[in-house]
């Protein structure tokens, strides 16, 4: 915002530069400079009008000295249009993450993941695979995102968590049918090819989302992604 400021600042000293008080023919005219306004001495002189500096200097907030031939202005921007510029710092107030909750959504990630690294492993490499298993898996990932929910605090953090918690349901769904493949004797496409569990939709929908969380998260700030929906 300061660059901006000092930007518009700059601009405002160079339309005003060229403001001259002119001896002929003055008009009494309103003038209203950042809302102030006052009665200042206004002359025409080949379709353009100049003003009174001293009653410009005083409306703008600003100083006027003279030093010789020399005339210096000096004008500070008002707070009121300072305020109408957003502060990056404020748009991202609306979006950041509370710290407890970052670290308690990157466990929930990092859980999720532990779950569905052991699912894909187990079931390529032909290892039994139980619905009880699976629970145990389940009941960590799904405390964890309790917990998340607990520290939840902005409407930044419960944005997140809803993202959080589509993707628990994502790896949950594609856990139980795994579960149910094995038990129905139906997994050896799976580790006949090391692509094929991980290029189903499912399985590409979950990666992708996770990936898009943990950069999410990293970063302290909300952003949403189709894929997590």
């Amino acid at each position: 915002m300061r660059a901006k400021q000092r930007g518009s600042c700059v601009l405002l000293v160079y339309l005003l530069s060229r403001i001259a008080f002119a001896q002929s023919n003055p008009e009494t005219r309103t003038l209203v400079v950042n809302g102030q306004s006052a009665d200042a001495a206004v002359v025409q002189i080949h379709n353009r009008s100049f003003a009174d500096l001293e009653t410009l200097a005083r409306l703008a907030n600003g100083t006027l000295s003279f030093r010789g031939t020399q005339v210096n202005l000096q004008f500070r921007c008002s707070e009121t249009a300072a305020a109408s510029i957003p502060e990056v710092d404020q748009v991202r107030a609306k979006t950041a993450l509370s710290r407890d909750f970052v670290i308690a959504g990157i466990e929930t990630l990092a859980q999720m993941r532990e779950w569905a690294s052991a699912m894909a492993y187990a079931i390529q490499n032909g290892y039994g695979v139980t619905a009880n298993w699976a629970g145990d898996y389940r009941a960590k990932a799904s405390g964890s995102l309790t917990l998340a929910s607990s520290a939840a605090t902005t409407d930044s953090d419960r944005n997140a968590l809803q993202l959080l918690t589509n993707e628990l349901d994502n790896v949950s769904t594609w856990s139980d049918k795994l579960v149910e493949a094995k038990q129905s004797m139906d997994t050896a496409k799976y580790s006949a090819s090391l692509g094929a569990l991980r290029n189903e939709p499912l399985s590409q929908k979950i990666l992708s989302c996770g990936h898009f969380l943990g950069t999410m998260l990293g970063s302290g700030e909300f952003k949403d992604d189709p894929s997590c929906h």
